[in-house]
Order: structure tokens, then sequence, then C-alpha cells
């Protein structure tokens, strides 16, 4: 059998260089799975629960035949799917803890001369790596405002002055309101997002600050962990200003292109918020296009809310900035000036 058993530390030395296969079923795998992988169940979503009722009452030995019973026919289109999709012949494969679905997988993958690489513990090592990631002091600084201050531009800005960031919303598909998820790709699970989180950190250097959004627990129907949305809040706060004109602009920019009835949904699902009379111009004026006049209605909820939060805080955490006017350059610099000022370091200091 031409298989190798690799450890967590060796999987992520050969990811990147030949494609990872998931033996789950694929409910298992939509739920969470380690990204980059694609599935080739061994068994079936009815399949796997028929299994599982059988050990539960009858045993291992019974259930192990039943398995074999239900995937055997199966075993040529398997290998078909592999010899189609994976040429090199070399394939990385995990299942639930590295036990019998992807030995079978491997055995099946071996007898048609492929190279397999079996990871050990499988995805509950990986997801127990993930896990514990995420729950770590990590070093971080927040970037906070009103909403169309340009949070995320400035954010991913940043990356090309060398500074670390994680971009939660992105990772969530999600920015963050309840017009976040207009024009995005549907949400990860909870597990997912914390997986592709940890892919995320694992590359940060710890030891040095981590930019990110000021966000609430909660972005969609994501759930930030207790332990880092902990470290978030006791993070030191960068508040940055801008004039009203310039975040209606921006919000103009990137919400007016919108499907006008996705707009309409996020506004009606404010009505208690926002009260009907409020809720009915800003309606109107978005079937109207007049995208400055609802922006503006809006901003009077969407500005309260945030100094409601905002008055919470440690007021010894926050430093405010004014980048009124300013492009994205001399905002980055003042950025990592203040940043360096809260390290103890002044660098640039003519901004």
């Amino acid at each position: 059998m031409n298989e190798q058993l690799i450890s967590l530390d060796e999987f992520w030395e050969l990811r990147g260089q030949i494609p990872i296969v998931d033996a789950r079923s694929e409910n298992e795998f939509q739920q969470s799975h380690i990204p980059g992988s694609v599935n080739l169940p061994i068994l079936t979503n009815e399949e796997r629960i028929k299994v599982g009722t059988l050990y539960k009452k009858e045993g291992s030995i019974k259930a192990t035949i039943e398995g074999f019973k239900l995937v055997g026919p199966r075993f040529y289109k398997i290998q078909n799917t592999a010899v189609e999709n994976f040429h090199e012949k070399k394939v990385l494969i995990y299942c639930w803890r590295g036990g019998m679905r992807s030995q079978i997988l491997s055995w099946l993958l071996s007898m048609i001369g492929f190279q397999v690489y079996r990871l050990v513990g499988g995805y509950k090592a990986y997801r127990n790596f993930t896990f514990q990631l995420v729950r770590r002091n990590w070093n971080l600084l927040v970037l906070g405002g009103k909403t169309g201050v340009g949070k995320t531009r400035l954010l991913n800005a940043l990356t090309y002055y060398g500074e670390q960031i994680l971009d939660l919303e992105a990772i969530a598909n999600h920015r963050g309101s309840a017009f976040g998820g207009i024009g995005q790709k549907p949400q990860p699970s909870v597990e997912q997002f914390e997986n592709l989180m940890a892919e995320e950190l694992r590359h940060k250097d710890p030891k040095q600050i981590i930019w990110l959004e000021n966000e609430s627990q909660r972005i969609g129907k994501i759930i930030i962990n207790d332990k880092f949305f902990e470290c978030m809040e006791s993070a030191p706060l960068i508040n940055i200003k801008k004039s009203e004109e310039e975040r209606i602009a921006l919000i103009k920019e990137v919400y007016s292109t919108l499907p006008k009835e996705e707009l309409i949904a996020a506004v009606t699902r404010l009505k208690k918020k926002l009260g009907g009379l409020r809720t009915t111009q800003a309606i109107e004026d978005i079937i109207n296009d007049q995208h400055e006049s609802w922006i503006s209605n809006l901003l009077i909820y969407y500005d309260k809310s945030y100094q409601f939060d905002f008055d919470k805080r440690n007021p010894k955490s926050i430093q405010t900035l004014d980048l009124e006017g300013l492009d994205i350059e001399k905002s980055c610099q003042l950025l990592i000036n203040s940043k360096n000022l809260l390290n103890g370091k002044q660098i640039n200091p003519a901004y």
C-alpha cells in the first residue's frame, strides 16, 4: 500500500503542493473542512447515519460490514473521480479522526497507483489546532470610527506598508450591518469562520501588532468567540474622524449600485429602530436614486448606535485621529505613527 502517515506539522509543509481530499460525508464537509480541500465522501449523508445507528445498536463489526456493503458498489466510481480530478496521482487525505473512512479511501487510491498521505488524527487534529489558535492572547490594535470613515479601505491599505491585518468582515463574507450581506457570498458556518480565521493568524507574528476593524461580536450570523472578542475589547482603539460629506460619498460609492430591492429589504429590517416615517422616506429615496438623502437619514441611527458602543470603552484606551481630507497614503502614515506612539516608538514625526 503506497501510503504515508503524516502529522499536522508535516501537513503544513505538504499543503499547497498536492490536493487535499476530505473523505467525510457531504454535510460534514459543508459544515466545516480544511480550507482548500475537496470532498470525496466514502459514506454519503444517509449512509453515515445508517452506519452510525447500527454501530450504537449492534457494535463496530456489524457497522463496519454494513459500511462496506453500502460503499462497495461505488468503489470504481470513487476511483474514477480521483483519476479524473487528480492527474498527478498524489493526494493528502483526511476524515474525522484519521480512521476507517480515510483508510478505505487511501486503500482504494493506492490500488490504482496513487501516492497517498494520510493525516494522523484527521480533521479533529486540525480543528483542535484552529480552535486553540483563535483563542490565544493576540496583540491587537482596533481601527474604529463611525460608518463611512473607510475603515476597511484603510485596513487593507496598511498591508502595503508592511502592517499585519486581520479582515474579519472579509472572512465572514459580511460588512457587519443590516446591509452587510448584500452582494456578498454566503457566510461560512461559525466553525468554518474560525478555521479561516486561524489560517490567517497562523502566518502572523504574535509579537507584532495585528490591526483589525472595530466589530460587534456578531458579524451577520457569525459570532466571534468570547476569548478573541475580549482581546478586541481590551485592545487600544484608534477612532478615525471624517467629515459627514466624505462618509456619505464613500457609502454611496459602495452601496448605490447594489440591487434596490435588497437595499429596501435592509431598511425594512431596521423599521422598528428607524421609525415608520424615516423608513418610508428612506425607501422612497432608494427608489428615486436619492442616495445622499437615504444614506444621511440612516447615518442618524448608525451614529447613535456607534456612540452607544463607543461610550462603553475605557477612554484611556482610545486615541482619536482626524483624517478629514487626507488621502490613503497620508492616512496610513498617521495611523502607523499612532501605532508606534502606542508602542513608545515615534516614526515619521513629520506627519
